[in-house]
C-alpha cells in the first residue's frame, strides 16, 4: 500500500474548529464522491485537539508549531496512484479537490508526501 500524508495547516482567516468544521463537513464529502475515479482505498482525518491540550507535550520536546490535523489516503500501488492521475476523469476529479483545498488550507505551509507504512505494533 501506499499512503499519501498531508499535513494540514489552516488558512489564517479560520479559527481551528471552522477548518476543522469544514475539512469533515464539505471536502469529506467531496474527496468521498471522487473516491472511485481516484482508485483511493482509505481516506483518514486527523483532527488535533486545542493547543493548550498538548502544549506541555510540545514544551518538552522543543515541538514546532502543531498542525491542524493530517490526511492520510491509501492507495494499492504507485502504480494505481498514476494510473488514477493518467485518465482525464482523475484529472478533474483531483484539480476539484484541489480547488476546494485552497478554501480552507494554508498549501504554502502544509507538507505532502508519499509513504509507505511499516507496522511495528498491531494490536492493542
Amino acid at each position: 500500500m501506499i499512503e499519501l500524508v498531508f499535513c494540514l495547516r489552516r488558512r489564517p482567516e479560520l479559527s481551528r474548529e471552522e477548518f476543522q468544521r469544514y475539512w469533515r463537513e464539505k471536502h469529506a464529502p467531496l474527496v468521498q464522491s471522487h473516491a472511485d475515479v481516484l482508485r483511493i482505498r482509505r481516506y483518514v482525518q486527523v483532527h488535533s485537539l486545542p493547543s493548550e491540550v498538548h502544549g506541555a507535550l510540545r514544551a518538552s520536546r522543543d515541538a514546532p508549531e502543531e498542525y491542524d490535523g493530517v490526511a492520510e489516503l491509501w492507495w494499492d500501488s504507485l502504480e494505481d496512484l498514476a494510473a488514477s492521475a493518467a485518465s482525464d476523469d482523475g484529472r478533474v476529479a483531483a484539480a476539484a479537490l484541489l480547488e476546494d483545498e485552497r478554501r480552507f488550507i494554508d498549501l504554502e505551509r502544509s507538507p505532502i508526501f508519499l509513504a509507505q507504512e511499516h507496522e511495528i505494533i498491531t494490536s492493542a
